[in-house]
């Protein structure tokens, strides 16, 4: 009788352990991304970083939010504009992060939840650190 009792209180813990966004993620390496820059694929950059980071080192063309690390409301709020741009686009989107880790991950989930399709949202493995294309790099 005991276990009866427990068993939906159980899966009840597990239901809300679940995490909000389930999907996987796209990747794109910055070989790849390179190789569609220099061919110049339609593309959209949304670079996360903040400013200070972004002014040291961005990838041209990139459209900075300065929302990492999209932790709160108020990070998020920054990438509303992007949000409505791309949703009026079909092109494939890059998610710079610092790192291409937490802060991409929040932005793509962020980015879907706001009806941007997943299959074109994609993270830069290893982030703006991984990034080692000088001519195709911008310092303001």
């Amino acid at each position: 009788m005991f276990l009866f009792r427990l068993l939906p209180c159980l899966l009840a813990l597990s239901l809300l352990s679940v995490p909000v966004f389930a999907g996987q993620y796209n990747y794109i390496s910055p070989e790849r991304l390179e190789q569609l820059l220099r061919q110049q694929a339609p593309l959209t950059i949304v670079d996360i970083q903040v400013e200070q980071e972004f002014t040291a080192g961005h990838i041209k063309g990139a459209q900075p939010t300065y929302a990492f690390p999209v932790k709160t409301a108020q990070d998020q709020a920054k990438l509303d504009t992007i949000a409505a741009s791309l949703g009026k686009s079909d092109t494939p989107v890059v998610i710079v992060c610092p790192r291409g880790a937490g802060g991409a991950e929040r932005t793509f989930q962020y980015l879907a939840a706001k009806g941007i399709a997943t299959e074109r949202l994609q993270i830069l493995k290893k982030g703006q650190a991984g990034w080692n294309c000088p001519d195709l790099t911008e310092k303001n």
